[in-house]
């Protein structure tokens, strides 16, 4: 994988589409179905199939220079300096592992492989660095694990809760956290602050992107790349603010939006207030179907203590003091794990597809 990434970078090699081997035989032929006979742009290196979690699949098309200049400036940001080597430890189908491996063919050195973090993964690495999904950083504190030899790690794939950054650093990690996608050559906002040359601005609420690190196009589907790709602005699907520092925040994706009674409530805001709750390890907030509300605000929680679940009632309160009355949860449903995207995001449709499951064997509405 590596030396074949190599070769499409420098232009010597041809443009590569890595899949999830483990990916079951009938979705290996869906994604063939939907990306084969499709002609790639002459500056394509790397084309990153989506899940199509959301929908059907996409392939999203990125130039060996967007790459590169992605990678380039991730280094220049963290201080990295010659010899210093990546732990590897995310799939490398996904742009969040891609880019890892670009970030250590730019530095001129190998990184470590490893197919799962654990405490002995990180000692024995040796590595200055390493990026990590808010679930793997949270797995190795809970094993007590500090950084080791790591220098920065970069936590991005998901919404890091404050509790989780603030914890870890206080454990000695140096924690930079990112915000990207596939579109945009993996994270281009670092701690809120764009990559160089990377633009950022709000357009009716949505977070628009635009710079060297962006995608060329989706492969074979030039009618989706226009409605999201214009004068050079990508338009994702992300609720964005400023902050009074004048740096981004994300406040969630818009089609996770929960309206309830007609207001509508951000999910990834609910989570903010509810992830630093006495009692919760963990939580996704989703909508579930209300007969008078239309979607009920639902908290699913991992608990800090399965034995002594929060309470709801302050859970309700603490959302009501931050935010609003509507956007406090009408339900707490406890589990022990959330489903997990191969990008280690939460599944947020297989979360809710269970909950749904597992109230109605309940008998419950």
């Amino acid at each position: 994988m590596l030396a074949s990434l190599a070769a499409a970078l420098d232009g010597s090699g041809p443009a590569l589409l890595p899949l999830d081997p483990d990916l079951p035989r009938s979705a290996l032929e869906h994604m063939h179905a939907a990306f084969a006979g499709a002609t790639v742009r002459e500056d394509t290196a790397v084309v990153v199939a989506t899940s199509g979690s959301t929908g059907r699949p996409k392939a999203v098309e990125l130039s060996a220079a967007a790459l590169i200049t992605s990678a380039t400036a991730s280094l220049r940001r963290i201080g990295a300096r010659p010899g210093q080597r990546w732990l590897c430890c995310l799939p490398v189908f996904h742009v969040s592992g891609l880019g890892v491996l670009i970030r250590s063919l730019v530095a001129g050195t190998d990184p470590v492989f490893a197919a799962t973090i654990s405490p002995e993964v990180v000692t024995a690495s040796g590595c200055d660095f390493a990026s990590l999904v808010p679930t793997q950083l949270r797995r190795l504190l809970d094993a007590g694990t500090g950084p080791g030899p790591l220098e920065t790690v970069l936590v991005g794939g998901a919404a890091a809760a404050e509790p989780l950054l603030a914890e870890a650093r206080a454990a000695g990690w140096h924690l930079v956290t990112t915000y990207g996608m596939s579109e945009t050559s993996g994270g281009c906002v670092y701690d809120h602050v764009p990559l160089d040359d990377v633009q950022v601005r709000l357009t009716d609420g949505l977070v628009e992107i635009a710079g060297p690190t962006m995608f060329s196009g989706y492969l074979g589907e030039p009618e989706l790349t226009a409605a999201v790709l214009s004068d050079g602005w990508f338009r994702t699907a992300d609720l964005g603010a400023w902050r009074p520092d004048g740096t981004l925040a994300i406040r969630g994706r818009v089609d996770d939006v929960i309206n309830t009674g007609g207001e509508k409530v951000v999910p990834g805001e609910v989570e903010s207030v509810l992830g630093t709750a006495p009692g919760v390890a963990d939580v996704v907030v989703v909508g579930l179907p209300d007969r008078e509300w239309g979607e009920a605000v639902t908290a699913v929680v991992i608990p800090a203590d399965p034995g002594n679940p929060p309470d709801l009632a302050r859970l309700r309160s603490d959302v009501r003091q931050v935010l609003s009355a509507r956007a406090a949860p009408s339900k707490v449903i406890v589990v022990p794990q959330f489903p997990l995207l191969p990008s280690g995001k939460p599944d947020r449709a297989a979360l809710k597809e269970q909950v749904l499951r597992e109230l109605s064997e309940r008998g419950a509405t």
